[in-house]
């Protein structure tokens, strides 16, 4: 798996990261929403670097222009409900994609400490010979990410597999890096320290779903 760490370089990425930690500012659930979407951009605008192109005339109102444009047949997929928002930012620059969605959580026993995670819907497009864009804004275990995409393999094997975080912990990163090819992407905003008891991620940001959407009753 080829793991991109967009961090790593300083970008405007730090600043929207940034705000998405940081516990005043994310009380607004719309900035909160809108810079995970601002996230999924430019991780969309990174991926469209890997796609195959080719070279296609335009009419303007005075001749033509040649341009660069996409070929491939790309679908976006999420993971409800956090994934809303990157989505939505992925498409924003992939206009013309298609679109999957997914709901998976984490069911909790009698012990807090240990979950399993169920997958309970999904609609998608065909997915033969495209271009797969999977986001999940944490990645924390990798076991949303590995038993979503085991869901979505019975709609056919895609040509290219991009997972897209905005925060991952290094123990999800290696238990994904077990399950997926090594041409699998991954596109991550920032890799954190670890995973705590309880399965979240250290530092982190907190839940993405709850704060994007508000909380949710525990079943």
């Amino acid at each position: 798996m080829i793991v991109h760490n967009l961090s790593e370089t300083p970008s405007v990425l730090n600043t929207f990261l940034s705000e998405l930690r940081d516990i005043s500012i994310q009380k607004d659930r719309m900035r909160f929403r809108r810079n995970i979407e601002r996230m999924g951009e430019i991780i969309a605008y990174e991926i469209s670097k890997t796609i195959s192109y080719s070279n296609k005339p335009t009419t303007t109102p005075l001749g033509i222009s040649n341009s660069m444009l996409p070929n491939d047949n790309i679908v976006i997929a999420n993971v409800l409900r956090a994934g809303l928002p990157m989505h939505q930012g992925i498409l924003n620059y992939f206009d013309k994609a298609e679109n999957a969605f997914i709901s998976a959580y984490r069911h909790h026993g009698k012990d807090p400490s240990k979950f399993e995670i169920i997958v309970e819907y999904l609609a998608s497009p065909s997915l033969k010979n495209k271009v797969l864009i999977l986001a999940d804004p944490m990645l924390a275990s990798g076991k949303s990410m590995v038993n979503v995409y085991k869901a979505l393999f019975k709609m056919g094997k895609p040509d290219a597999m991009h997972l897209a975080a905005v925060v991952a912990a290094p123990e999800g990163i290696e238990y994904i890096s077990n399950h997926f090819d090594d041409n699998t992407h991954l596109w991550v905003g920032a890799i954190d320290e670890k995973l705590n008891d309880y399965g979240y991620i250290i530092p982190g940001l907190g839940d993405a779903g709850d704060l994007s959407f508000g909380t949710k009753l525990q079943h």
